[in-house]
Parts: structure tokens; sequence; C-alpha cells
């Protein structure tokens, strides 16, 4: 699963370099800094820094 966020970052950061339409470029920047942030747990919880569980 790691390497196809990595995959899916690297797609909308190609496709926001491509892009002028400023609406097109807002919804773009969002879906990266969200699969961005998927990516960041997703390691963190692969070298055991963070835990997957819920607190409760």
């Amino acid at each position: 699963m790691t390497i196809t966020l990595e995959i899916q970052v690297e797609e909308l950061r190609a496709e926001l370099k491509c892009s002028f339409d400023s609406a097109e470029r807002r919804q773009i920047e969002a879906e990266l800094e969200l699969a961005q942030a998927e990516l960041v747990v997703m390691l963190a919880e692969q070298d055991g820094s963070i835990e997957a569980q819920p607190p409760f």
C-alpha cells in the first residue's frame, strides 16, 4: 500500500505542474495534501513510531 500512495503522490505532483485552472489546482492540492498525510501516517506505523489503534 505504501508504494501505491507514493505513486499517487507523484502523479498528483505531476498533475499539479500541468494544471493552469485555479479550481482544478485547488482540488489537486487538496488531494495531494491528503495523500501525503496518509503516507506519513503509514510510514510512521510501519517503523513503529506511532500506534494505529484508537485510544479508547
